[in-house]
């Protein structure tokens, strides 16, 4: 009795060979190739073919993966300005060959080849299919989501299956975490109670001062704590928290003393919390921080219905209650049980992990709780002694005891102190989350209030500016205002590049992205260009070529757009100046941005 051999099971086809074979299916040729570059500088891959031999396979992969090849593609494209190059096969078999690189963001992903009998002729008409066919393969790839853009090292551009989407920025920059907890609330509930035996108090409350969101979180509250606010989200209640420039308990914590008020109705317009005291008719109030390991850890806040209840010697007598604040917030926070997740596997069997498509996100947490870390140092051990040196020198200059000399020399350094806050201040906001007001917004408008600002700077280095829009825009759902500071900070980059008399041409264009409308802005100057080993550089934190400067402004605008759900790309040559390509999703129901008139509207000098 014979026995068959077994056949080998073929591999399952996957998720790009068949977004490939679909594609070629509308290709009317009896020999057709995709092939893709799985490495940015590696050899060829044939995916999906019919109509060529194996050997034929081979030959074509062979001589497109060659420098020459590469050349070609690059330089030697067909004399009307297509995409297209012609090839010949020999051997194994005589062919004349038509191919096009597929190209996705300025970038060569792989080649389509169409082939026919020796001496056959390619009319003009098979070039523009065969470009088509390219961009359908790209909008066919991208909408299957199979462009890996996260790619690092040596990882394949396009994926063999669909790139899990990346992290939202909710994700990458997460919220603040909240010091509020029932254990925590019950034990300061405890402790203010018992600060009623050292001062008197109507309405009292602990905050928590957190450094990196730059503000103090209620963390319990005792006495008369009810109130007849109709919105309750809007009450001081723990967990609220309030910003250091507009609370009094900011104000302590930036001055690093007592602050005592008895007249809440001159400060209730400038501090929050005083606002809430005044509404339930308090007339005084007393906030006394509290230190924790050497800094600022919180405040106490003691609030009376009496008028000049409190004065700065009660601050001495509470020191007990501010000690047992300190200890409260000193001890160490149980951590959160970790989630055992269930698996009908046997535990005992290690599972695998994926490791691949896990880097790019394990590299931006770590890039991210890195740059967390550096800014909780920043904000502890730079900020804090800047602002109690600040209010200091602002005490001692609004005394007017100082003569003219000393004063001019104490504003100049008061100058250069709200400098270095500045900068302090947008590291500690790169890395706090984004906060949106979303809303319908028109993408020209945008850009000309934007202009608006930069206008005199163009004027002056008599910078021309040349528009093209699209006759209809839909109009995106954004932020407004941080959409104004990203073109800015283009506009800004821009500016600094060119030399006078420079050339910005602002283009805004509407385009199908899968069942989506896509909103495409390009911003092109012809300054220097940027060169190109730096050219990948340019949105990662902290990078810069300028003598001054964070190097966080293309970063922030990238973290900007990315939160809008959109992409930015930047193209440099020399010759050619630089091109920012922005993407955003528009809104297909809205009030749409149209131009009067009929036709394109032209482009347009300034």
């Amino acid at each position: 009795m014979t026995t068959s051999a077994t056949q080998p099971k073929a591999a399952p086809e996957t998720h790009l060979q068949r977004t490939l074979n679909s594609a070629l299916n509308d290709l009317a040729m009896d020999a057709a190739l995709a092939a893709i570059f799985h490495q940015e500088k590696g050899p060829l891959v044939g995916h999906t073919a019919r109509g060529f031999t194996p050997r034929d396979v081979q030959a074509i992969l062979r001589t497109l993966s060659t420098q020459s090849s590469a050349v070609l593609a690059a330089g030697g494209p067909e004399q009307d300005g297509g995409r297209t190059m012609r090839l010949r096969l020999i051997t194994p078999g005589a062919k004349s060959l038509l191919g096009v690189p597929l190209r996705h963001r300025q970038r060569t992903y792989g080649y389509l080849v169409i082939g026919r009998k020796e001496g056959a002729t390619f009319a003009k008409k098979d070039k523009a299919m065969m470009e088509q066919a390219s961009d359908a393969i790209t909008k066919s790839l991208e909408r299957e989501g199979l462009f890996d853009t996260n790619a690092v090292l040596s990882r394949s551009y396009v994926s063999q299956e669909p790139v899990p989407a990346p992290p939202s920025s909710a994700e990458i920059f997460p919220a603040p975490a909240s010091h509020c907890t029932p254990e925590l609330q019950s034990k300061i509930e405890a402790v203010l109670a018992e600060a009623n035996q050292y001062v008197p108090y109507d309405r009292a409350w602990a905050c928590c001062y957190d450094p990196l969101a730059g503000n103090v979180e209620v963390l319990g509250m005792a006495g008369d704590v009810k109130s007849e606010q109709k919105d309750h989200k809007k009450d001081l209640k723990p967990g609220f928290r309030l910003a250091l420039d507009s609370s009094a308990a900011g104000w302590a914590v930036r001055h690093r003393k007592p602050r005592v008020d008895h007249d809440l109705a001159s400060t209730q317009g400038r501090f929050l919390d005083h606002k809430h005291l005044y509404k339930d008719r308090y007339l005084s109030s007393l906030v006394v921080p509290f230190f924790v390991r050497g800094q600022v850890g919180g405040t106490l806040t003691l609030g009376s219905k009496e008028a000049a209840r409190y004065q700065p010697t009660d601050a001495r007598t509470l020191e007990p209650v501010i000690l047992k604040l300190a200890d409260l917030l000193q001890a160490p926070a149980a951590p959160p049980p970790t989630p055992v997740p269930a698996s009908d596997t046997d535990p005992a069997v290690p599972q695998p992990v994926t490791a691949a498509s896990s880097e790019p996100i394990i590299r931006k947490q770590e890039r991210q709780a890195a740059i967390g870390e550096f800014s909780a140092f920043l904000a502890t051990e730079i900020r804090e002694p800047l602002a109690s040196i600040r209010a200091q020198l602002e005490e001692v200059t609004g005394e007017g005891i100082l003569d003219f000399d000393p004063q001019t020399r104490v504003e100049n350094a008061m100058r250069d102190l709200i400098r270095v806050e500045a900068i302090l201040n947008e590291i500690l906001d790169f890395a706090k989350p984004l906060e949106l007001n979303r809303r319908l917004c028109r993408i020209p408008e945008v850009l000309e209030s934007a202009l608006v600002v930069v206008g005199t700077d163009l004027e002056v280095t008599r910078i021309h500016v040349t528009k093209d829009y699209a006759n209809v825009i839909a109009p995106v759902r954004a932020d407004e205002a941080k959409l104004q500071q990203v073109f800015l900070s283009i506009f800004k980059n821009a500016c600094e590049a060119m030399t006078p008399g420079g050339h910005l041409h602002i283009q805004i264009t509407q385009h199908r992205a899968g069942r989506g409308i896509e909103v495409q802005i390009l911003i092109k100057n012809d300054g220097a260009p940027i060169p190109s080993e730096i050219l990948d550089k340019v949105f990662e934190p902290f990078f810069t070529t300028k003598r001054s400067g964070t190097g966080l402004g293309l970063a922030t605008v990238k973290k900007i757009v990315e939160e809008h759900g959109g992409s930015i790309a930047i193209g440099s040559a020399p010759g050619e100046g630089t091109t920012v390509t922005i993407r955003l999703p528009g809104v297909s129901r809205g009030p749409a941005f149209r131009h009067r008139g009929r036709g394109r509207r032209p482009p347009r000098r300034h």
